[in-house]
């Protein structure tokens, strides 16, 4: 089991999110061409691995807010990660040698037609809500409050979820990096 300090891990993962908004911001600089080259016919352009995110951002914002709105839990100074919820942040951390995961067909935009504009904005506008919910989750109890994921049945904590969503994300910012090289 881990046990972080609350604020100095809300504050780990606003820097992670306001880079994750910069980087976007930079994109506004590349042409559409250049956002969506792809390596392979298989593998993702940068659009497309924003889309991802954005897709999930979708379920995981409104789920976040949805659940620090209801909580009445009493704000805490250290949160507790669980088993499952550590593991599944650890995994989506970026390494060396990625590998690929399967994604749900739901979550999936490959082949889409991606307007550029439309992809940054609606990603900058997700990461800034995303900013929001780590400010509002400084008063929360990130053990207590419990969010549902994208697995049926599954709740994470959400101290993991963030770390989950945020390191997520840091991985397909990583792979929109390593595309654009």
């Amino acid at each position: 089991m881990s046990f972080f300090n609350t604020k100095e891990l809300l504050s780990e993962l606003k820097q992670l999110v306001i880079s994750h908004i910069n980087y976007a911001e930079s994109l506004k600089n590349n042409t559409s061409e250049e956002l969506q080259y792809k390596k392979t016919a298989k593998s993702w352009s940068v659009l497309e691995c924003l889309e991802h995110l954005n897709l999930y951002a979708e379920f995981y914002n409104n789920e976040i807010r949805k659940r620090i709105e209801k909580s009445k839990h009493q704000k805490s100074i250290v949160f507790k990660s669980g088993y499952l919820g550590n593991k599944f942040a650890l995994e989506m951390l970026p390494k060396e040698r990625m590998k690929t995961m399967n994604t749900f067909k739901s979550k999936n935009p490959i082949y889409s037609k991606l307007d550029k504009k439309v992809v940054l904005e609606r990603f900058i506008i997700f990461q800034k809500e995303l900013l929001e919910l780590l400010e509002l989750a400084e008063n929360k109890n990130l053990t207590k409050i419990k969010t549902a994921i994208t697995l049926p049945l599954l709740k994470f904590r959400l101290g993991d979820t963030f770390r989950f969503v945020i390191n997520h994300n840091q991985r397909h910012i990583v792979q929109a990096k390593n595309i654009c090289k």
